[in-house]
């Protein structure tokens, strides 16, 4: 496994596998690995002649009163990771050297980030498109592969693959989940543990409201409402939003056909958790 910093090195290697009519599967990650990111590097692995993951806590998509600086870092365990799941680069850039002195150019994904996340987290789009934008002119994928559970960013980023006409296909793979449904994320490593034993109402809420649409309701607002009144019986939860959205679009619902998703945010103590549910 090669362990890349720089960013000539990376598409020197990116380049040679392209020349060789190799396809390149890709994993964009901020590090401290968890089985979901891995779930992703094997499916990178098991579909390309190789695969490449990024590792670089991005300051630009945090903003001012964030996490950035308490951010959960291992990077000796993330690399072992990454052996134990045959990778075959694994590239750590450094700040300054993606954001070099005088880096004045961004990328702003329109409509689709005015929603959700996009409203409570100002700029955090911006800095994610421009990320994934210079690591695909950086890796050059064939296939770059993204978690359900962060869904608005995964819209975003095939939003700008298509508007910019990107080579990269986009996969989204399933969110993977503890046993007791808890989505798998960096951030769990903040919950304390009564906190993380709260934490799994968060996925009983959404799958009580898929299960009322399965049986026949249609009302976004009644889909919402239901997650907010299991939530409001765990005093350790404060709910920021529950919101039907076209699945595709992003756009707010007020009945629901299908192709829709059930997005929730929640802060439990300190960590802010998001999740979601197809419908």
């Amino acid at each position: 496994m090669k362990i890349i910093k720089s960013i000539s090195e990376m598409q020197n290697f990116s380049h040679g596998m392209r020349r060789a009519g190799e396809t390149i599967g890709f994993v964009p990650t901020m590090g401290y690995l968890h089985e979901g990111h891995m779930s992703l590097a094997r499916e990178a692995k098991g579909g390309n002649a190789k695969s490449v993951i990024s590792i670089f806590v991005n300051p630009a998509q945090f903003g001012p009163s964030e996490d950035f600086a308490a951010y959960p870092r291992d990077m000796n365990g993330d690399l072992e990771k990454c052996e134990t799941a045959f990778v075959d680069a694994v590239f750590v850039p450094d700040a300054r050297e993606m954001y070099p002195d005088g880096f004045s150019t961004h990328v702003d994904v329109l409509d689709v980030t005015d929603v959700m996340e996009g409203t409570r987290r100002h700029g955090h789009f911006r800095g994610v498109a421009t990320v994934v934008l210079k690591l695909f002119n950086i890796v050059m994928p064939s296939r770059a592969y993204f978690g359900r559970k962060d869904y608005q960013q995964t819209v975003v980023i095939r939003r700008m693959t298509r508007d910019l006409n990107l080579e990269a296909e986009v996969v989204v793979m399933p969110t993977v989940r503890e046993p007791d449904g808890l989505a798998m994320s960096s951030r769990n490593a903040y919950l304390s543990p009564p906190e993380r034993a709260a934490a799994p109402v968060i996925y009983r809420a959404l799958s009580g409201a898929k299960k009322l649409y399965d049986d026949g309701e249609r009302s976004a607002e009644a889909l919402a409402g239901s997650v907010r009144k299991v939530l409001a019986g765990e005093p350790m939860v404060e709910l920021e939003y529950a919101e039907v959205s076209d699945a595709e679009t992003l756009a707010p619902l007020q009945q629901v056909t299908a192709g829709a998703v059930l997005a929730v945010a929640a802060r439990i103590g300190r960590t802010r958790l998001i999740d979601n549910i197809l419908l």
